[in-house]
Protein backbone atom coordinates (compact mmCIF):
# COMPACT_ATOMS: atom_id res chain seq x y z
CA UNK A 1 0.00 0.00 0.00
CA UNK A 2 1.94 3.44 -1.19
CA UNK A 3 1.51 6.37 1.15
CA UNK A 4 -0.76 7.95 -0.59
CA UNK A 5 -2.97 5.61 -0.70
CA UNK A 6 -2.36 4.72 2.95
CA UNK A 7 -3.54 8.42 4.13
CA UNK A 8 -6.75 8.58 2.19
CA UNK A 9 -7.83 5.56 3.92
CA UNK A 10 -7.06 7.09 7.00
CA UNK A 11 -8.39 9.64 5.74
CA UNK A 12 -11.85 8.11 4.74
CA UNK A 13 -12.03 6.20 8.24
CA UNK A 14 -11.71 9.13 10.02
CA UNK A 15 -14.62 11.38 7.87
CA UNK A 16 -16.51 7.94 8.15
CA UNK A 17 -16.22 8.15 12.36
CA UNK A 18 -16.61 12.30 12.58
CA UNK A 19 -19.44 12.51 10.31
CA UNK A 20 -22.28 11.47 12.68
CA UNK A 21 -20.45 13.75 15.55
CA UNK A 22 -20.83 16.29 12.91
CA UNK A 23 -24.41 16.43 12.26
CA UNK A 24 -25.10 16.35 15.81
CA UNK A 25 -23.41 19.11 16.57
CA UNK A 26 -25.24 20.83 13.54
CA UNK A 27 -28.51 19.47 14.66
CA UNK A 28 -28.09 20.89 18.51
CA UNK A 29 -27.57 24.13 17.08
CA UNK A 30 -30.41 24.72 14.30
CA UNK A 31 -34.17 25.30 14.84
CA UNK A 32 -35.15 22.50 12.14
CA UNK A 33 -33.56 20.50 10.19
CA UNK A 34 -35.95 18.45 7.43
CA UNK A 35 -35.32 16.63 4.16
CA UNK A 36 -34.50 17.90 1.76
CA UNK A 37 -32.20 20.57 3.40
CA UNK A 38 -28.67 19.89 2.75
CA UNK A 39 -27.91 22.05 5.72
CA UNK A 40 -30.05 23.78 8.84
CA UNK A 41 -31.72 26.96 7.24
CA UNK A 42 -31.22 28.78 10.91
CA UNK A 43 -29.63 28.47 14.16
CA UNK A 44 -30.20 28.70 17.64
CA UNK A 45 -28.89 26.97 20.37
CA UNK A 46 -30.64 28.19 23.19
CA UNK A 47 -33.44 25.82 23.21
CA UNK A 48 -31.26 23.24 23.53
CA UNK A 49 -29.05 24.27 26.01
CA UNK A 50 -32.42 25.18 28.41
CA UNK A 51 -33.36 21.56 27.80
CA UNK A 52 -29.60 20.30 28.74
CA UNK A 53 -30.80 22.33 32.00
CA UNK A 54 -33.47 20.62 33.01
CA UNK A 55 -33.52 18.94 36.35
CA UNK A 56 -34.57 15.55 35.24
CA UNK A 57 -31.81 15.38 32.70
CA UNK A 58 -29.16 16.80 34.61
CA UNK A 59 -30.45 14.30 37.64
CA UNK A 60 -30.42 11.32 34.95
CA UNK A 61 -26.97 12.78 34.25
CA UNK A 62 -26.02 12.46 37.67
CA UNK A 63 -27.49 8.70 37.98
CA UNK A 64 -25.22 7.67 34.85
CA UNK A 65 -22.37 9.20 36.57
CA UNK A 66 -22.58 7.34 39.70
CA UNK A 67 -23.22 4.35 38.24
CA UNK A 68 -20.65 4.02 36.15
CA UNK A 69 -18.24 5.21 38.47
CA UNK A 70 -19.73 2.43 40.86
CA UNK A 71 -19.30 0.02 37.92
CA UNK A 72 -15.83 0.77 37.07
CA UNK A 73 -14.62 0.45 40.37
CA UNK A 74 -16.40 -2.69 41.43
CA UNK A 75 -16.06 -4.43 37.81
CA UNK A 76 -12.40 -3.59 38.56
CA UNK A 77 -11.77 -5.55 41.74
CA UNK A 78 -14.36 -8.68 40.70
CA UNK A 79 -12.29 -8.83 37.16
CA UNK A 80 -8.80 -9.00 38.91
CA UNK A 81 -9.62 -11.31 41.56
CA UNK A 82 -11.67 -13.04 39.31
CA UNK A 83 -8.55 -13.27 36.79
CA UNK A 84 -6.37 -13.58 39.36
CA UNK A 85 -7.67 -16.77 40.86
CA UNK A 86 -8.53 -18.12 37.43
CA UNK A 87 -4.90 -18.07 36.25
CA UNK A 88 -3.78 -19.82 39.00
CA UNK A 89 -6.44 -22.86 37.96
CA UNK A 90 -5.34 -25.29 35.56
CA UNK A 91 -8.18 -27.84 33.54
CA UNK A 92 -11.69 -27.39 33.00
CA UNK A 93 -12.45 -24.66 35.44
CA UNK A 94 -9.95 -22.68 33.91
CA UNK A 95 -11.85 -23.22 30.15
CA UNK A 96 -15.19 -22.67 31.85
CA UNK A 97 -14.58 -19.51 33.44
CA UNK A 98 -12.81 -17.64 30.72
CA UNK A 99 -15.75 -19.01 28.32
CA UNK A 100 -17.95 -17.45 31.31
CA UNK A 101 -16.16 -14.37 30.58
CA UNK A 102 -16.05 -14.50 27.37
CA UNK A 103 -20.23 -14.99 27.13
CA UNK A 104 -20.80 -12.10 29.38
CA UNK A 105 -19.26 -9.78 26.41
CA UNK A 106 -20.52 -11.29 23.57
CA UNK A 107 -24.24 -11.44 24.89
CA UNK A 108 -26.66 -9.52 23.46
CA UNK A 109 -27.94 -7.01 25.90
CA UNK A 110 -31.33 -7.81 25.49
CA UNK A 111 -30.75 -11.79 25.59
CA UNK A 112 -28.81 -11.32 29.23
CA UNK A 113 -31.19 -8.54 30.36
CA UNK A 114 -34.20 -10.69 30.38
CA UNK A 115 -33.03 -12.91 32.54
CA UNK A 116 -31.23 -10.35 34.42
CA UNK A 117 -34.57 -8.71 34.62
CA UNK A 118 -36.39 -11.90 36.45
CA UNK A 119 -33.44 -12.34 38.76
CA UNK A 120 -33.70 -9.00 39.92
CA UNK A 121 -37.32 -9.05 40.14
CA UNK A 122 -37.33 -11.78 42.32
CA UNK A 123 -34.24 -10.72 44.47
CA UNK A 124 -36.62 -7.36 44.70
CA UNK A 125 -34.27 -4.80 43.23
CA UNK A 126 -36.50 -4.58 39.81
CA UNK A 127 -36.64 -0.78 39.25
CA UNK A 128 -33.89 0.39 41.63
CA UNK A 129 -30.68 1.79 41.31
CA UNK A 130 -29.14 -1.54 42.96
CA UNK A 131 -30.21 -3.24 41.05
CA UNK A 132 -29.77 -1.25 37.55
CA UNK A 133 -25.57 -1.33 39.03
CA UNK A 134 -25.72 -5.14 39.47
CA UNK A 135 -26.98 -5.55 36.03
CA UNK A 136 -24.27 -3.46 34.62
CA UNK A 137 -21.80 -4.87 36.63
CA UNK A 138 -22.08 -8.48 34.85
CA UNK A 139 -21.29 -7.48 31.58
CA UNK A 140 -18.64 -5.12 32.96
CA UNK A 141 -17.24 -7.92 35.20
CA UNK A 142 -16.72 -10.45 31.49
CA UNK A 143 -15.15 -7.36 29.80
CA UNK A 144 -12.85 -6.22 32.84
CA UNK A 145 -11.79 -10.02 34.00
CA UNK A 146 -10.39 -10.53 30.51
CA UNK A 147 -8.79 -7.15 30.35
CA UNK A 148 -7.16 -8.42 34.03
CA UNK A 149 -6.64 -12.06 32.62
CA UNK A 150 -4.06 -10.15 29.82
CA UNK A 151 -2.80 -7.52 32.02
CA UNK A 152 -1.61 -10.51 34.62
CA UNK A 153 -0.61 -12.85 32.21
CA UNK A 154 2.11 -10.13 30.83
CA UNK A 155 3.57 -9.97 34.58
CA UNK A 156 6.82 -11.72 35.43
CA UNK A 157 5.11 -14.51 38.58
CA UNK A 158 8.71 -14.85 39.45
CA UNK A 159 8.50 -11.11 41.02
CA UNK A 160 6.54 -12.50 43.95
CA UNK A 161 8.43 -16.17 44.38
CA UNK A 162 11.37 -13.67 44.92
CA UNK A 163 9.92 -11.22 47.06
CA UNK A 164 8.71 -14.42 49.20
CA UNK A 165 11.65 -15.82 48.96
CA UNK A 166 13.27 -12.61 50.65
CA UNK A 167 10.84 -13.30 53.77
CA UNK A 168 7.84 -11.11 52.55
CA UNK A 169 4.48 -11.67 53.52
CA UNK A 170 1.87 -12.22 51.43
CA UNK A 171 0.25 -8.72 52.67
CA UNK A 172 3.42 -7.44 51.78
CA UNK A 173 3.69 -9.13 48.08
CA UNK A 174 0.57 -7.36 47.61
CA UNK A 175 1.09 -3.90 48.96
CA UNK A 176 4.89 -3.40 47.78
CA UNK A 177 5.05 -5.49 44.98
CA UNK A 178 1.66 -6.29 43.25
CA UNK A 179 -0.43 -3.10 44.16
CA UNK A 180 2.88 -1.02 42.27
CA UNK A 181 2.74 -2.50 39.17
CA UNK A 182 -0.91 -2.73 38.94
CA UNK A 183 -2.01 0.84 39.70
CA UNK A 184 -2.05 2.30 36.68
CA UNK A 185 -3.72 -0.69 35.04
CA UNK A 186 -6.21 -0.79 37.72
CA UNK A 187 -7.02 3.12 36.69
CA UNK A 188 -7.12 2.26 33.37
CA UNK A 189 -10.15 -0.82 34.14
CA UNK A 190 -12.20 1.78 36.24
CA UNK A 191 -12.61 3.68 32.86
CA UNK A 192 -13.49 0.78 30.72
CA UNK A 193 -15.55 -0.75 33.37
CA UNK A 194 -17.13 2.75 33.96
CA UNK A 195 -17.81 3.48 29.90
CA UNK A 196 -19.73 -0.34 29.89
CA UNK A 197 -21.85 1.29 32.24
CA UNK A 198 -22.60 4.65 31.08
CA UNK A 199 -24.04 4.03 27.44
CA UNK A 200 -26.20 0.67 28.52
CA UNK A 201 -29.92 1.28 27.67
CA UNK A 202 -31.33 -2.24 27.25
CA UNK A 203 -29.99 -2.99 30.69
CA UNK A 204 -31.33 0.06 32.60
CA UNK A 205 -34.94 -0.80 30.77
CA UNK A 206 -35.57 -3.81 31.45
CA UNK A 207 -33.99 -3.97 35.05
CA UNK A 208 -34.74 -0.20 36.08
CA UNK A 209 -38.19 -0.37 34.63
CA UNK A 210 -38.46 3.38 33.20
CA UNK A 211 -38.31 3.73 37.12
CA UNK A 212 -34.36 4.70 36.83
CA UNK A 213 -33.62 7.31 34.79
CA UNK A 214 -29.88 7.30 33.42
CA UNK A 215 -29.08 9.69 30.59
CA UNK A 216 -29.11 7.45 27.74
CA UNK A 217 -33.12 6.69 28.86
CA UNK A 218 -33.71 10.29 29.00
CA UNK A 219 -32.35 10.49 25.86
CA UNK A 220 -34.23 8.12 24.26
CA UNK A 221 -37.54 9.76 25.53
CA UNK A 222 -36.22 13.28 23.84
CA UNK A 223 -35.64 11.74 20.09
CA UNK A 224 -39.03 9.66 20.65
CA UNK A 225 -41.09 12.86 21.59
CA UNK A 226 -39.65 15.07 18.72
CA UNK A 227 -37.57 17.11 20.23
CA UNK A 228 -34.07 16.38 18.05
CA UNK A 229 -32.40 19.52 19.16
CA UNK A 230 -32.31 18.88 22.70
CA UNK A 231 -31.72 15.13 21.77
CA UNK A 232 -28.94 15.74 20.03
CA UNK A 233 -26.93 18.13 22.35
CA UNK A 234 -27.60 15.39 24.82
CA UNK A 235 -25.85 12.82 22.20
CA UNK A 236 -22.96 14.81 22.46
CA UNK A 237 -22.90 15.31 26.30
CA UNK A 238 -23.47 11.32 26.04
CA UNK A 239 -20.17 10.81 23.50
CA UNK A 240 -18.18 13.12 25.95
CA UNK A 241 -16.71 10.36 28.50
CA UNK A 242 -16.02 7.75 25.65
CA UNK A 243 -14.02 10.45 23.63
CA UNK A 244 -12.21 11.33 27.03
CA UNK A 245 -11.84 7.88 27.77
CA UNK A 246 -10.42 6.83 24.62
CA UNK A 247 -7.74 9.78 24.74
CA UNK A 248 -6.81 8.25 28.53
CA UNK A 249 -6.45 4.70 27.21
CA UNK A 250 -4.40 6.37 24.18
CA UNK A 251 -2.05 8.09 26.47
CA UNK A 252 -1.93 5.49 28.93
CA UNK A 253 -0.55 2.95 26.03
CA UNK A 254 1.81 5.66 24.07
CA UNK A 255 3.34 6.19 27.94
CA UNK A 256 3.95 2.29 28.46
CA UNK A 257 5.32 2.00 24.82
CA UNK A 258 1.90 -0.53 23.88
CA UNK A 259 0.43 -0.42 20.71
CA UNK A 260 -3.59 0.60 20.35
Amino acid sequence: MTHATHRFTLLALAGWVLTPIVVLALRAVSLSWRYPQIMPMATASGGAFEALADPRLVAAAATSFWLALATGVLGTVLGFVTARLVTRASGRLQQLTWLGALFLVVAPPLASGVGLQVVMLSLGFGGTVLGVLLAHLVPATGYLTLFAAGILGSMQSGIEDEARTLGASRLQVWTRVLLPQLAPRFAESVVLGALISWGQLALTLLVGGGVVRTLPVELLSLVRSGNDQAGALAALVLSLPPLLGLGLLVRATRRTGAAL
